[in-house]
């Protein structure tokens, strides 16, 4: 009866259709008498949380800063090879499709109640308890994974330059420079200085593909023609069959893609951290996903105007001995016979893959400090320091970086192919966990009588927008590894599938253990929580109200 009573309630406020009076009065619902409000789901007290102080710009530029990072730099290089520059462009295009559908739906469900659980919170909340484990763990392993990835990738373009030193050495120097990272503001210059040098490396391959280069040749669509395009064949000798490796080919750019992308989603971690998060988040994820397309599908595409598919000196990783010059960047310059910019080109992607390291550690650390605050991982990790830095969780993130030593008995090309492999597992299973999520969140929202349209930001294309990325994601991830059966290899095809019963094993062995079961929609808490932060952003933005009227550089700095 009393659940009964909290939805008319609700209802009634809907009614009136102001966005205030549904804050004011959800808000002060008392959920306490339902069997799914939990403990869990409200935010530790403040003097044991997270600190709200980042700003969208910050936001925005820590998401690009761990998303732009080995999938264009390094990894669009086996992306061409294999698919040609049209297949490329293609797989790129479409799988930016499908991040921009997560991306919204994820937007959708942070504004309205932006906790410091990051989305496994979500899962636990809208979906089951259950369900909230496994995506959290499964995402945290993604971080595990991804941060000794870039570490790695940061010593392939070190071999550039010399190979005279042990790698070793620099893994030893790298892993220790990953621990005294200061978060948020140095992140921001850090992928300040990464997109000026993108849009930088668009106009050089522009001006090269016009003829701006010292051999003054007008390349123009050139390596659109055969044999070096438009498309790409993969696996040819293997199949016997020249329209069955080109749709390989293509097939292949969209696992790379996926890689490429993933990371965009890590805004759903930083919400904890926000200032005003129902105002910044939305604004955060609209400014990241345009700053990526623009990147990654215009970074693509010029590479495949100035790089031909068939170059031997691209990085394809099963072929590779050593991975130097890797990126199709160096490769564009040296083609052209442009001397010293290579070295520029490759000190650059240095700072790129560091940044990108920077960011996955914070993100890292984040989400084992929800999972702990949640009762899903030992509690130790839960502590924070007076600034707020989850320090343990954060330690065992950095201890990690030690996998990077893979590289002394294997070729780094080969273990960024591995890691390549487990990292988009664990990040295909996160967009379809958190499309899945917002599915059952709408379904929650329509039970209960709350309309959408009262939401601070209402996600685009849905319900089909987040069905549509659950099932494209879903088949990329089965089929991602076709290519370990052509012969079959065993190491690609573990690295490849390994992450799909490790999350079935999260799920159930925690779903038997505690018994829980899929919530209803009608049952699931849209309320525990939301006061709390409701209050906590009100006091916020008084605050900036008191400060006075922005100036116009106040206003440009912020909508950076």
């Amino acid at each position: 009866m009393a659940d009964i009573e909290k939805r008319d309630s609700v209802s009634d406020v809907v009614e009136k259709g102001s966005a205030h009076s549904f804050k004011e009065n959800t808000s002060n619902v008392e959920n306490k008498d339902s069997p799914y409000a939990r403990e869990e789901l409200v935010d530790p007290a403040k003097e044991e949380t997270l600190h709200r102080g980042l700003s969208a710009r910050q936001i925005s530029m820590i998401a690009l800063g761990g998303a732009v990072g080995t999938g264009l730099i390094i990894g669009s290089g086996t992306a061409l090879v294999r698919g040609g520059p049209l297949g490329v462009l293609l797989g790129y295009s479409f799988v930016g499709m499908v991040c921009y559908l997560v991306m919204v739906s994820l937007g959708e469900m942070s504004a309205y109640l932006p906790h410091k659980k990051g989305f496994p919170g979500y899962a636990t909340r809208f979906v089951d308890p259950a369900f909230g484990f496994a995506l959290g763990w499964n995402y945290l392993m993604k971080y595990l994974i991804v941060t000794p990835n870039n570490v790695n990738a940061a010593g392939v373009v070190i071999q550039y330059w010399t190979r005279h030193v042990h790698i070793a050495i620099w893994m030893v120097f790298f892993v220790n420079l990953l621990g005294v990272r200061v978060f948020g503001e140095l992140e921001f210059w850090f992928s300040s200085i990464k997109v000026i040098t993108l849009i930088g490396l668009l106009l050089m391959g522009i001006i090269i593909d016009l003829g701006g280069n010292p051999k003054h040749d007008r390349i123009g669509f050139r390596y659109w023609d055969h044999p070096d395009g438009p498309m790409g064949h993969y696996l040819k000798d293997q199949v016997h069959n020249e329209s069955l490796s080109i749709f390989l080919g293509f097939w292949s750019t969209l696992v790379n893609a996926l890689f490429a992308y993933i990371g965009t989603e890590l805004i759903g971690v930083t919400v904890g951290e926000a200032q005003a998060p129902r105002k910044n988040i939305p604004i955060a994820i609209r400014r990241t996903f345009f700053r990526i397309v623009v990147f990654y599908i215009g970074g693509v595409f010029v590479i495949g105007l100035i790089v031909p598919s068939t170059d031997t000196t691209l990085f394809v990783a099963n072929k590779s001995k050593t991975g130097a010059a890797a990126s199709p960047f160096v490769v564009a310059t040296t083609l052209v016979g442009i001397k010293v910019l290579n070295h520029i080109i490759n000190a650059a992607i240095l700072l790129f893959v560091l940044s990108a390291a920077n960011s996955d550690l914070y993100i890292g650390s984040r989400t084992l400090y929800g999972l702990a605050v949640e009762g899903k991982a030992p509690k130790i990790f839960a502590r924070v320091n007076r600034l707020g830095v989850p320090y343990p969780s954060l330690i065992l993130c950095t201890l990690f970086c030690g996998l990077v030593f893979l590289n002394v008995s294997s070729s780094s090309a080969k273990v960024f192919s591995w890691f390549v492999n487990l990292v988009s597992t664990f990040g295909a299973i996160t967009w379809m966990c958190i499309s899945y999520t917002h599915i059952r969140f709408m379904k929650a929202l329509k039970a209960q009588g709350i309309s959408r349209d009262s939401l601070p930001y209402k996600a685009p294309f849905q319900p089909f927008g987040s069905w549509f990325a659950l099932i494209a994601t879903a088949i990329i991830t089965i089929f991602k590894g076709f290519d370990t059966f052509i012969p079959f290899t065993k190491d690609t095809f573990v690295t490849s599938y390994i992450g799909l019963p490790i999350f079935v094993v999260f799920f159930f062995g925690y779903k038997f253990y505690y018994r829980t079961r899929l919530i209803p929609s009608d049952k699931v808490d849209l309320i525990t929580g939301k006061r709390e932060i409701d209050e906590e952003e009100e006091r916020f933005n008084r605050e900036q109200e008191l400060k006075g009227p922005r100036t116009g550089w106040k206003k440009f700095w912020d909508n950076l």
